[in-house]
Protein backbone atom coordinates (compact mmCIF):
# COMPACT_ATOMS: atom_id res chain seq x y z
CA UNK A 1 0.00 0.00 0.00
CA UNK A 2 2.66 2.49 0.16
CA UNK A 3 2.66 3.38 -3.26
CA UNK A 4 -0.29 1.67 -4.33
CA UNK A 5 -3.24 1.86 -1.98
CA UNK A 6 -2.16 5.00 -0.04
CA UNK A 7 -3.36 7.20 -2.99
CA UNK A 8 -7.11 6.44 -2.31
CA UNK A 9 -6.75 6.87 1.24
CA UNK A 10 -9.02 9.29 2.97
CA UNK A 11 -11.68 10.01 0.07
CA UNK A 12 -14.65 8.85 1.83
CA UNK A 13 -16.52 9.18 4.74
CA UNK A 14 -19.56 8.03 5.45
CA UNK A 15 -22.45 9.44 7.26
CA UNK A 16 -25.48 8.07 8.78
CA UNK A 17 -28.40 10.23 8.35
CA UNK A 18 -31.35 10.44 10.46
CA UNK A 19 -34.27 13.04 9.94
CA UNK A 20 -35.67 14.32 13.26
CA UNK A 21 -38.20 16.88 11.56
CA UNK A 22 -39.40 18.08 8.27
CA UNK A 23 -37.68 21.14 8.55
CA UNK A 24 -34.04 19.63 9.01
CA UNK A 25 -35.24 16.55 6.90
CA UNK A 26 -32.61 17.82 3.86
CA UNK A 27 -29.81 16.35 2.05
CA UNK A 28 -26.47 17.44 3.12
CA UNK A 29 -23.92 19.39 1.58
CA UNK A 30 -20.20 18.42 0.97
CA UNK A 31 -20.87 14.91 2.37
CA UNK A 32 -21.71 11.37 1.21
CA UNK A 33 -24.06 9.38 2.26
CA UNK A 34 -24.18 5.81 2.64
CA UNK A 35 -26.62 5.61 -0.38
CA UNK A 36 -24.32 7.61 -2.38
CA UNK A 37 -21.06 5.51 -1.81
CA UNK A 38 -22.43 2.03 -1.34
CA UNK A 39 -21.56 0.49 -4.99
CA UNK A 40 -20.02 -2.14 -6.72
CA UNK A 41 -18.07 0.98 -8.52
CA UNK A 42 -16.64 2.34 -5.15
CA UNK A 43 -16.10 -0.92 -3.46
CA UNK A 44 -12.32 -0.93 -3.65
CA UNK A 45 -11.89 2.55 -2.50
CA UNK A 46 -14.31 1.40 0.63
CA UNK A 47 -11.68 -1.17 1.15
CA UNK A 48 -8.81 0.90 0.61
CA UNK A 49 -10.60 3.26 3.20
CA UNK A 50 -11.00 0.68 6.26
CA UNK A 51 -6.88 -0.38 4.96
CA UNK A 52 -6.34 3.06 6.13
CA UNK A 53 -7.78 2.96 9.61
CA UNK A 54 -4.89 0.63 10.26
CA UNK A 55 -2.38 3.62 9.69
CA UNK A 56 -4.65 6.41 11.35
CA UNK A 57 -3.26 5.93 14.57
CA UNK A 58 -1.42 8.58 16.55
CA UNK A 59 0.57 8.85 19.68
CA UNK A 60 -2.40 9.21 22.10
CA UNK A 61 -4.03 5.69 21.05
CA UNK A 62 -1.01 4.08 19.12
CA UNK A 63 -1.19 0.61 17.32
CA UNK A 64 2.34 0.05 18.74
CA UNK A 65 1.28 -0.57 22.22
CA UNK A 66 3.89 1.01 24.11
CA UNK A 67 1.83 3.11 26.40
CA UNK A 68 -0.72 0.45 27.68
CA UNK A 69 1.64 -2.64 26.58
CA UNK A 70 4.73 -1.75 28.00
CA UNK A 71 4.22 1.17 30.53
CA UNK A 72 1.94 -0.64 32.75
CA UNK A 73 4.63 -3.79 32.16
CA UNK A 74 7.28 -2.48 33.92
CA UNK A 75 9.54 -2.48 30.95
CA UNK A 76 9.30 1.14 29.96
CA UNK A 77 8.27 4.56 32.56
CA UNK A 78 6.77 7.52 30.32
CA UNK A 79 9.11 9.86 30.09
CA UNK A 80 8.80 12.89 28.80
CA UNK A 81 8.81 16.36 31.28
CA UNK A 82 7.47 14.51 34.69
CA UNK A 83 4.24 13.13 35.28
CA UNK A 84 2.26 16.09 34.28
CA UNK A 85 3.31 15.78 30.28
CA UNK A 86 0.57 13.94 29.37
CA UNK A 87 -0.69 12.49 32.33
CA UNK A 88 -2.68 9.75 30.97
CA UNK A 89 0.24 8.08 30.53
CA UNK A 90 1.34 8.96 33.97
CA UNK A 91 -2.34 6.75 34.87
CA UNK A 92 -1.03 4.11 33.22
CA UNK A 93 2.25 3.40 34.52
CA UNK A 94 1.10 3.68 38.50
CA UNK A 95 -2.75 2.51 38.06
CA UNK A 96 -4.15 3.35 40.66
CA UNK A 97 -5.69 6.79 39.41
CA UNK A 98 -7.21 5.28 36.37
CA UNK A 99 -10.80 5.70 36.20
CA UNK A 100 -13.75 5.50 33.60
CA UNK A 101 -13.68 9.42 32.85
CA UNK A 102 -10.16 10.32 32.03
CA UNK A 103 -11.17 13.46 30.66
CA UNK A 104 -11.47 14.73 33.69
CA UNK A 105 -8.27 14.34 34.73
CA UNK A 106 -5.88 17.04 35.02
CA UNK A 107 -3.91 18.50 33.78
CA UNK A 108 -4.30 17.61 30.05
CA UNK A 109 -7.97 16.36 29.81
CA UNK A 110 -7.27 13.89 27.58
CA UNK A 111 -9.71 10.73 27.40
CA UNK A 112 -6.91 8.37 26.50
CA UNK A 113 -9.07 5.14 26.47
CA UNK A 114 -12.21 6.96 25.06
CA UNK A 115 -10.19 8.07 22.07
CA UNK A 116 -9.22 4.06 21.55
CA UNK A 117 -12.23 3.28 21.47
CA UNK A 118 -13.26 5.34 18.93
CA UNK A 119 -10.18 4.36 16.63
CA UNK A 120 -10.83 0.81 16.86
CA UNK A 121 -14.66 1.67 16.23
CA UNK A 122 -14.14 3.40 13.24
CA UNK A 123 -11.84 0.45 12.02
CA UNK A 124 -14.46 -1.52 12.72
CA UNK A 125 -16.90 0.59 11.43
CA UNK A 126 -14.93 1.41 7.97
CA UNK A 127 -14.67 -2.88 7.68
CA UNK A 128 -17.91 -3.29 8.41
CA UNK A 129 -19.27 -0.69 5.24
CA UNK A 130 -17.31 -2.32 2.59
CA UNK A 131 -18.76 -5.56 3.77
CA UNK A 132 -21.80 -4.33 3.54
CA UNK A 133 -21.33 -3.87 -0.05
CA UNK A 134 -19.09 -6.75 -0.49
CA UNK A 135 -22.32 -9.39 0.42
CA UNK A 136 -24.00 -7.50 -2.28
CA UNK A 137 -22.35 -7.52 -5.31
CA UNK A 138 -21.82 -10.42 -8.04
CA UNK A 139 -18.61 -11.70 -9.01
CA UNK A 140 -18.98 -10.16 -12.34
CA UNK A 141 -18.95 -6.99 -10.57
CA UNK A 142 -15.94 -7.57 -8.54
CA UNK A 143 -13.97 -10.51 -9.58
CA UNK A 144 -12.22 -10.94 -6.29
CA UNK A 145 -14.93 -10.08 -4.33
CA UNK A 146 -14.31 -13.26 -1.91
CA UNK A 147 -10.66 -12.31 -1.12
CA UNK A 148 -11.54 -8.47 -0.79
CA UNK A 149 -14.50 -9.59 1.82
CA UNK A 150 -11.36 -11.68 3.42
CA UNK A 151 -9.16 -8.52 4.04
CA UNK A 152 -12.38 -7.04 5.39
CA UNK A 153 -12.59 -9.63 8.22
CA UNK A 154 -8.69 -9.86 9.15
CA UNK A 155 -9.05 -5.83 9.49
CA UNK A 156 -12.08 -6.08 11.93
CA UNK A 157 -10.56 -8.94 13.83
CA UNK A 158 -7.75 -6.38 14.24
CA UNK A 159 -9.51 -3.73 15.89
CA UNK A 160 -11.34 -6.21 17.52
CA UNK A 161 -8.53 -7.89 18.90
CA UNK A 162 -7.02 -4.94 19.84
CA UNK A 163 -10.48 -3.87 21.97
CA UNK A 164 -10.76 -7.05 23.07
CA UNK A 165 -7.23 -7.08 24.67
CA UNK A 166 -7.98 -3.49 26.22
CA UNK A 167 -11.48 -4.06 27.93
CA UNK A 168 -12.44 -7.47 27.33
CA UNK A 169 -15.93 -7.17 27.05
CA UNK A 170 -17.01 -4.50 24.03
CA UNK A 171 -20.11 -4.68 21.86
CA UNK A 172 -19.28 -7.07 18.83
CA UNK A 173 -21.00 -5.47 15.56
CA UNK A 174 -21.00 -6.46 12.26
CA UNK A 175 -22.22 -5.83 8.64
CA UNK A 176 -25.53 -7.79 9.89
CA UNK A 177 -26.03 -6.06 12.69
CA UNK A 178 -29.53 -4.35 11.85
CA UNK A 179 -29.50 -1.66 15.08
CA UNK A 180 -26.04 -1.41 17.01
CA UNK A 181 -27.40 1.29 19.33
CA UNK A 182 -29.04 -2.07 21.01
CA UNK A 183 -26.06 -4.13 21.20
CA UNK A 184 -24.45 -4.39 24.75
CA UNK A 185 -20.85 -4.80 25.92
CA UNK A 186 -22.64 -8.00 27.63
CA UNK A 187 -24.50 -9.52 25.32
CA UNK A 188 -21.44 -12.26 24.67
CA UNK A 189 -19.34 -13.96 27.02
CA UNK A 190 -15.53 -13.38 26.89
CA UNK A 191 -15.43 -17.01 25.27
CA UNK A 192 -17.61 -16.02 22.83
CA UNK A 193 -16.58 -12.76 21.84
CA UNK A 194 -13.14 -14.43 21.33
CA UNK A 195 -14.90 -17.02 19.04
CA UNK A 196 -16.30 -13.91 16.55
CA UNK A 197 -12.92 -12.88 16.21
CA UNK A 198 -11.78 -16.14 15.30
CA UNK A 199 -14.37 -16.79 12.81
CA UNK A 200 -13.25 -14.03 11.21
CA UNK A 201 -9.83 -14.68 10.78
CA UNK A 202 -10.91 -18.17 9.49
CA UNK A 203 -13.11 -17.53 7.16
CA UNK A 204 -9.70 -15.05 5.73
CA UNK A 205 -7.61 -17.76 5.91
CA UNK A 206 -9.84 -19.81 3.99
CA UNK A 207 -10.46 -17.18 0.91
CA UNK A 208 -7.07 -15.53 1.19
CA UNK A 209 -4.50 -16.52 -1.61
CA UNK A 210 -0.89 -17.44 -0.21
CA UNK A 211 0.86 -14.16 -1.66
CA UNK A 212 -1.09 -10.85 -2.88
CA UNK A 213 -0.36 -8.45 -6.07
CA UNK A 214 -0.46 -5.38 -3.91
CA UNK A 215 2.23 -4.71 -0.75
CA UNK A 216 0.28 -4.59 2.58
CA UNK A 217 -3.10 -6.70 1.28
CA UNK A 218 -3.08 -9.69 3.76
CA UNK A 219 -2.39 -12.66 2.38
CA UNK A 220 -3.45 -16.54 3.63
CA UNK A 221 -0.47 -16.66 6.04
CA UNK A 222 -0.85 -13.04 7.67
CA UNK A 223 -4.55 -14.24 8.27
CA UNK A 224 -3.44 -17.96 9.95
CA UNK A 225 -0.89 -16.58 12.44
CA UNK A 226 -3.26 -13.88 13.72
CA UNK A 227 -5.77 -16.98 13.70
CA UNK A 228 -3.32 -18.63 15.86
CA UNK A 229 -2.24 -15.47 18.30
CA UNK A 230 -6.42 -15.13 18.90
CA UNK A 231 -6.15 -19.03 19.93
CA UNK A 232 -3.72 -18.64 21.88
CA UNK A 233 -5.63 -15.65 24.25
CA UNK A 234 -8.59 -17.90 23.81
CA UNK A 235 -7.09 -20.87 24.89
CA UNK A 236 -6.42 -19.00 28.60
CA UNK A 237 -10.02 -18.43 29.81
CA UNK A 238 -10.93 -16.46 32.57
CA UNK A 239 -13.41 -15.85 35.26
CA UNK A 240 -15.62 -13.53 34.17
CA UNK A 241 -15.27 -11.38 37.42
CA UNK A 242 -11.94 -11.62 38.40
CA UNK A 243 -9.91 -12.13 35.06
CA UNK A 244 -7.97 -15.03 36.81
CA UNK A 245 -7.10 -18.10 34.32
CA UNK A 246 -9.79 -20.68 34.87
CA UNK A 247 -8.68 -23.28 32.63
CA UNK A 248 -6.34 -23.68 30.07
CA UNK A 249 -7.82 -25.13 26.60
CA UNK A 250 -5.91 -27.72 25.37
CA UNK A 251 -7.53 -28.28 22.02
CA UNK A 252 -7.14 -24.63 21.26
CA UNK A 253 -3.59 -25.02 22.19
CA UNK A 254 -3.47 -27.97 19.73
CA UNK A 255 -5.11 -25.05 17.13
CA UNK A 256 -2.12 -22.78 17.71
CA UNK A 257 0.54 -25.51 16.66
CA UNK A 258 -1.16 -26.14 13.42
CA UNK A 259 -1.84 -23.12 12.64
CA UNK A 260 2.09 -21.93 13.49
CA UNK A 261 2.88 -25.14 11.04
CA UNK A 262 0.92 -24.17 8.14
CA UNK A 263 3.09 -20.54 8.15
CA UNK A 264 5.91 -22.09 8.65
CA UNK A 265 5.62 -24.93 6.33
CA UNK A 266 4.55 -22.35 3.57
CA UNK A 267 8.43 -21.64 2.87
CA UNK A 268 7.48 -17.71 2.82
CA UNK A 269 8.93 -16.61 6.67
CA UNK A 270 12.17 -17.15 8.24
CA UNK A 271 14.61 -15.39 11.06
CA UNK A 272 16.53 -12.47 9.91
CA UNK A 273 20.14 -13.32 10.18
CA UNK A 274 20.73 -10.65 12.05
CA UNK A 275 17.96 -9.43 14.59
CA UNK A 276 19.44 -5.77 13.56
CA UNK A 277 17.61 -6.14 10.49
CA UNK A 278 13.86 -6.48 11.61
CA UNK A 279 14.32 -3.00 12.97
CA UNK A 280 16.15 -0.77 10.23
CA UNK A 281 14.45 1.07 7.38
CA UNK A 282 16.11 -0.43 4.50
CA UNK A 283 14.99 -3.95 5.49
CA UNK A 284 11.11 -2.92 6.26
CA UNK A 285 10.72 -5.88 3.53
CA UNK A 286 11.91 -8.76 5.04
CA UNK A 287 10.90 -12.76 5.84
CA UNK A 288 10.25 -12.06 9.17
CA UNK A 289 7.46 -9.72 8.55
CA UNK A 290 3.98 -11.63 8.47
CA UNK A 291 1.89 -8.69 8.87
CA UNK A 292 2.99 -4.80 9.10
CA UNK A 293 0.75 -1.70 8.99
CA UNK A 294 2.39 0.14 5.73
CA UNK A 295 3.82 3.85 6.60
CA UNK A 296 4.60 6.96 4.19
CA UNK A 297 5.83 10.22 3.88
CA UNK A 298 5.72 12.64 0.73
CA UNK A 299 2.86 10.94 -0.70
CA UNK A 300 0.91 13.92 -0.90
CA UNK A 301 -1.06 13.74 2.27
CA UNK A 302 -0.95 16.94 4.33
CA UNK A 303 0.69 15.19 7.36
CA UNK A 304 1.93 12.15 5.50
CA UNK A 305 0.68 8.40 6.62
CA UNK A 306 4.47 8.15 8.73
CA UNK A 307 4.37 6.75 12.12
CA UNK A 308 3.05 9.11 14.33
CA UNK A 309 2.79 6.47 17.49
CA UNK A 310 6.58 7.18 17.55
CA UNK A 311 6.78 10.90 17.28
CA UNK A 312 7.04 11.29 21.02
CA UNK A 313 9.76 8.67 21.70
CA UNK A 314 12.99 10.36 20.27
CA UNK A 315 15.35 11.90 22.13
CA UNK A 316 15.38 15.40 23.21
CA UNK A 317 17.93 16.48 20.60
CA UNK A 318 18.14 18.64 17.82
CA UNK A 319 19.09 16.04 15.52
CA UNK A 320 15.56 15.04 15.64
CA UNK A 321 13.72 17.35 17.85
CA UNK A 322 11.47 16.00 20.87
CA UNK A 323 10.01 14.74 23.33
CA UNK A 324 11.96 11.67 25.90
CA UNK A 325 8.75 9.53 25.93
CA UNK A 326 8.88 5.98 26.59
CA UNK A 327 11.94 5.09 28.71
CA UNK A 328 12.64 1.85 29.31
CA UNK A 329 13.51 1.03 33.06
CA UNK A 330 15.92 -0.77 34.89
CA UNK A 331 14.52 -3.75 35.46
CA UNK A 332 13.85 -4.12 31.90
CA UNK A 333 17.87 -3.66 30.97
CA UNK A 334 19.00 -5.68 33.88
CA UNK A 335 16.83 -8.91 32.64
CA UNK A 336 19.44 -9.22 30.04
CA UNK A 337 22.25 -10.05 32.09
CA UNK A 338 23.62 -13.31 31.42
CA UNK A 339 25.74 -16.10 33.36
CA UNK A 340 28.69 -17.97 32.35
CA UNK A 341 26.93 -19.82 30.46
CA UNK A 342 24.84 -17.51 29.00
CA UNK A 343 21.68 -18.05 30.56
CA UNK A 344 19.69 -15.81 32.01
CA UNK A 345 19.95 -14.87 35.25
CA UNK A 346 16.59 -15.83 36.34
CA UNK A 347 16.49 -15.23 40.36
CA UNK A 348 19.34 -12.75 40.81
CA UNK A 349 19.00 -10.44 37.55
CA UNK A 350 17.79 -7.18 39.05
CA UNK A 351 19.67 -7.99 42.37
CA UNK A 352 22.51 -5.10 41.24
CA UNK A 353 22.14 -2.25 38.59
CA UNK A 354 23.47 -3.40 35.23
CA UNK A 355 27.26 -3.13 34.96
CA UNK A 356 28.56 -2.56 31.51
CA UNK A 357 32.32 -2.97 32.48
CA UNK A 358 31.25 -6.04 33.89
CA UNK A 359 28.30 -7.28 33.75
CA UNK A 360 27.64 -10.08 30.18
CA UNK A 361 24.20 -9.57 28.58
CA UNK A 362 22.19 -10.94 25.46
CA UNK A 363 23.02 -8.50 22.63
CA UNK A 364 19.09 -8.11 21.74
CA UNK A 365 19.71 -5.13 24.64
CA UNK A 366 21.69 -2.92 22.52
CA UNK A 367 19.32 -3.64 19.74
CA UNK A 368 16.53 -2.67 21.89
CA UNK A 369 17.68 0.12 24.23
CA UNK A 370 20.44 3.21 23.42
CA UNK A 371 22.46 3.62 26.59
CA UNK A 372 24.85 6.21 27.61
CA UNK A 373 28.14 6.16 26.38
CA UNK A 374 27.09 3.53 23.48
CA UNK A 375 26.37 4.04 19.83
CA UNK A 376 22.57 4.79 18.68
CA UNK A 377 21.50 2.54 15.71
CA UNK A 378 24.99 0.49 15.18
CA UNK A 379 26.51 4.44 14.10
CA UNK A 380 29.97 4.61 16.28
CA UNK A 381 30.07 8.41 15.27
CA UNK A 382 26.63 8.98 17.08
CA UNK A 383 26.82 7.96 21.06
CA UNK A 384 24.04 8.54 23.51
CA UNK A 385 25.47 12.03 24.98
CA UNK A 386 23.91 10.91 28.12
CA UNK A 387 21.18 12.96 30.17
CA UNK A 388 21.19 15.56 27.41
CA UNK A 389 18.80 13.43 25.83
CA UNK A 390 16.51 13.29 28.38
CA UNK A 391 14.09 15.62 29.50
CA UNK A 392 13.50 14.58 33.12
CA UNK A 393 16.23 12.18 33.71
CA UNK A 394 16.06 12.71 37.61
CA UNK A 395 12.68 10.97 37.49
CA UNK A 396 12.55 8.51 34.16
CA UNK A 397 16.73 7.83 33.43
CA UNK A 398 18.06 8.93 30.66
CA UNK A 399 17.69 5.32 28.46
CA UNK A 400 15.89 5.60 25.00
CA UNK A 401 13.87 2.76 23.37
CA UNK A 402 15.54 2.22 19.96
CA UNK A 403 13.71 -0.20 18.22
CA UNK A 404 10.68 2.30 16.88
CA UNK A 405 13.00 4.95 16.00
CA UNK A 406 15.22 5.79 13.23
CA UNK A 407 18.73 7.29 12.70
CA UNK A 408 18.62 11.32 12.38
CA UNK A 409 20.28 10.59 8.86
CA UNK A 410 17.75 7.86 7.24
CA UNK A 411 15.61 9.11 4.27
CA UNK A 412 12.68 7.42 6.15
CA UNK A 413 12.17 10.05 8.41
CA UNK A 414 10.60 13.81 8.50
CA UNK A 415 9.81 16.46 10.54
CA UNK A 416 6.46 17.78 11.40
CA UNK A 417 6.49 20.82 13.32
CA UNK A 418 8.94 19.34 16.84
CA UNK A 419 8.04 15.70 15.88
CA UNK A 420 9.70 13.24 14.16
CA UNK A 421 7.54 10.42 11.90
CA UNK A 422 9.03 8.28 10.28
CA UNK A 423 7.76 6.19 6.72
CA UNK A 424 9.28 2.48 8.63
CA UNK A 425 6.15 0.00 8.55
CA UNK A 426 4.90 -0.58 12.21
CA UNK A 427 5.80 -4.19 12.25
CA UNK A 428 2.33 -6.44 14.28
CA UNK A 429 3.38 -9.91 13.48
CA UNK A 430 6.54 -11.30 12.89
CA UNK A 431 8.03 -15.06 12.47
CA UNK A 432 9.67 -15.14 15.92
CA UNK A 433 6.86 -14.01 17.29
CA UNK A 434 4.59 -16.97 15.85
CA UNK A 435 7.60 -19.39 16.56
CA UNK A 436 6.77 -18.09 20.45
CA UNK A 437 3.56 -18.65 19.99
CA UNK A 438 4.30 -22.69 18.89
CA UNK A 439 6.51 -23.04 21.85
CA UNK A 440 4.33 -21.73 24.32
CA UNK A 441 1.02 -24.09 23.27
CA UNK A 442 4.05 -26.95 23.08
CA UNK A 443 4.97 -26.22 26.49
CA UNK A 444 1.02 -26.19 27.50
CA UNK A 445 0.62 -29.45 26.15
CA UNK A 446 3.57 -31.23 28.47
CA UNK A 447 5.30 -31.42 24.64
CA UNK A 448 8.03 -29.47 26.51
CA UNK A 449 10.68 -31.34 23.93
CA UNK A 450 9.35 -30.08 20.93
CA UNK A 451 9.52 -26.29 22.58
CA UNK A 452 13.24 -26.69 23.16
CA UNK A 453 14.56 -26.10 19.75
CA UNK A 454 12.67 -23.47 18.68
CA UNK A 455 13.82 -21.41 21.85
CA UNK A 456 16.91 -22.55 20.97
CA UNK A 457 17.00 -20.85 17.64
CA UNK A 458 15.81 -17.83 18.47
CA UNK A 459 18.38 -17.38 21.30
CA UNK A 460 21.44 -19.12 18.29
CA UNK A 461 20.05 -15.90 16.21
CA UNK A 462 20.69 -13.46 19.34
CA UNK A 463 24.21 -14.96 19.90
CA UNK A 464 25.03 -14.52 16.45
CA UNK A 465 23.09 -10.72 16.21
CA UNK A 466 26.41 -8.81 17.06
CA UNK A 467 28.33 -7.81 13.83
CA UNK A 468 26.38 -4.10 13.83
CA UNK A 469 26.59 -3.72 17.66
CA UNK A 470 30.69 -2.19 17.79
CA UNK A 471 31.61 -4.25 20.97
CA UNK A 472 29.32 -1.78 22.86
CA UNK A 473 29.26 -4.62 25.60
CA UNK A 474 29.84 -7.61 26.83
CA UNK A 475 28.19 -10.08 25.07
CA UNK A 476 27.64 -14.01 25.81
CA UNK A 477 24.41 -15.88 25.07
CA UNK A 478 24.23 -19.93 25.77
CA UNK A 479 21.50 -21.94 24.19
CA UNK A 480 19.22 -24.63 26.80
CA UNK A 481 20.35 -28.10 27.31
CA UNK A 482 16.91 -29.02 28.49
CA UNK A 483 14.18 -26.84 29.60
CA UNK A 484 13.45 -28.63 32.52
CA UNK A 485 9.88 -28.96 34.21
CA UNK A 486 6.74 -27.85 32.56
CA UNK A 487 6.94 -25.13 35.29
CA UNK A 488 10.38 -23.98 34.29
CA UNK A 489 10.33 -24.40 30.82
CA UNK A 490 7.12 -21.72 30.80
CA UNK A 491 9.48 -19.59 32.70
CA UNK A 492 12.24 -19.79 29.80
CA UNK A 493 9.32 -19.32 27.59
CA UNK A 494 8.05 -16.34 28.98
CA UNK A 495 11.69 -14.87 29.84
CA UNK A 496 12.82 -15.21 26.12
CA UNK A 497 9.16 -13.55 24.90
CA UNK A 498 10.56 -10.22 27.33
CA UNK A 499 13.59 -10.52 25.54
CA UNK A 500 12.77 -10.78 22.00
CA UNK A 501 9.72 -8.67 21.89
CA UNK A 502 11.28 -6.14 24.17
CA UNK A 503 9.61 -2.79 23.96
CA UNK A 504 7.55 -4.50 21.00
CA UNK A 505 4.46 -3.30 23.24
CA UNK A 506 3.21 -6.71 24.00
CA UNK A 507 4.35 -7.18 27.28
CA UNK A 508 1.26 -6.34 29.56
CA UNK A 509 -0.81 -8.48 27.27
CA UNK A 510 1.23 -11.49 28.04
CA UNK A 511 1.40 -11.09 32.06
CA UNK A 512 -2.98 -10.96 31.74
CA UNK A 513 -2.96 -14.19 29.57
CA UNK A 514 -0.61 -15.62 31.40
CA UNK A 515 -2.82 -14.78 34.29
CA UNK A 516 0.53 -13.60 36.56
CA UNK A 517 0.15 -9.41 36.30
CA UNK A 518 -0.13 -8.82 39.69
CA UNK A 519 2.38 -10.73 40.96
CA UNK A 520 4.94 -9.67 38.72
CA UNK A 521 4.24 -5.79 38.76
CA UNK A 522 4.43 -6.04 42.49
CA UNK A 523 7.55 -7.58 42.71
CA UNK A 524 8.88 -4.95 40.12
CA UNK A 525 7.37 -2.05 41.47
CA UNK A 526 9.12 -3.24 45.24
CA UNK A 527 12.63 -2.53 44.11
CA UNK A 528 12.36 0.17 41.38
CA UNK A 529 10.63 2.47 43.30
CA UNK A 530 14.02 2.79 45.09
CA UNK A 531 15.28 3.61 41.54
CA UNK A 532 12.49 5.82 40.54
CA UNK A 533 10.11 7.50 43.65
CA UNK A 534 7.61 8.45 41.19
CA UNK A 535 6.31 4.79 41.48
CA UNK A 536 5.28 5.45 45.30
CA UNK A 537 2.03 6.03 43.98
CA UNK A 538 2.09 2.69 41.92
CA UNK A 539 -0.73 0.22 42.98
CA UNK A 540 -1.97 -2.50 41.02
CA UNK A 541 -5.61 -4.28 41.72
CA UNK A 542 -6.07 -7.68 40.64
CA UNK A 543 -9.80 -7.96 39.25
CA UNK A 544 -9.57 -4.75 38.15
CA UNK A 545 -6.40 -3.37 36.56
CA UNK A 546 -5.89 -6.24 34.03
CA UNK A 547 -8.42 -4.27 31.82
CA UNK A 548 -9.14 -0.18 31.58
CA UNK A 549 -12.34 0.92 32.33
CA UNK A 550 -15.20 1.42 29.38
CA UNK A 551 -14.88 5.01 28.47
CA UNK A 552 -17.45 6.85 30.33
CA UNK A 553 -18.59 8.31 27.58
CA UNK A 554 -19.67 5.64 25.79
CA UNK A 555 -21.39 3.91 28.62
CA UNK A 556 -23.67 7.54 28.41
CA UNK A 557 -23.83 7.03 24.89
CA UNK A 558 -24.92 3.59 24.57
CA UNK A 559 -27.98 4.64 27.48
CA UNK A 560 -26.09 2.59 29.86
CA UNK A 561 -26.57 0.33 28.47
CA UNK A 562 -22.67 -1.21 28.19
CA UNK A 563 -21.74 -2.56 31.86
CA UNK A 564 -18.95 -0.87 33.37
CA UNK A 565 -16.04 -3.07 33.87
CA UNK A 566 -15.04 -4.92 37.57
CA UNK A 567 -14.36 -2.65 40.25
CA UNK A 568 -14.34 0.42 38.23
Amino acid sequence: MKKYLNKFIAIFTLILIAGCNDFLDVEPQSTLSESQVATAENVDKLVIAAYSSLGNDHYVAPNLLWPTGNLRAGDAHKGGNGAADIFGFHVLSVFKPIIADMSSLPPDLLDLFNIRWTRDFIGISRANSALKVLNNVTLEEVPLRDQRIGEMRFVRAFFYFDAKIHWKRVPFIDEFTEDPTAVSNVDLTDQQLWSKIADDLAYAAEVLPETQDQIGRINKFAAKAFLAKVKLYQAYEQSETDHSVIEIHQDMMEEVVSLCDDVINSGQYALNPDYAMNFLSEFEFNKEVIFAIQRSIDDGSPDGRGSWPTALNYPQDPAWGCCGFHVPTQNFVNAFKTDANGLPQFDTYNNNVYDVASDAVDPRLDHTVSMEGKPFKYDPSFVHPGDAWARNPGTYGNNVSMKELDEPDCECRAANGPFTISSRNTTIIRYADLLLWKAEALIELNRISEALPIINEIRARAASSTARLNGASIYNVGEYTTLGSQDEAREKLRWERRLELGLEGWRFFDLVRWGIAKETLDAYQVVEVTRTPYLIDYEFTAGKHEYMPIPQQQVISSGFLYEQNPNY
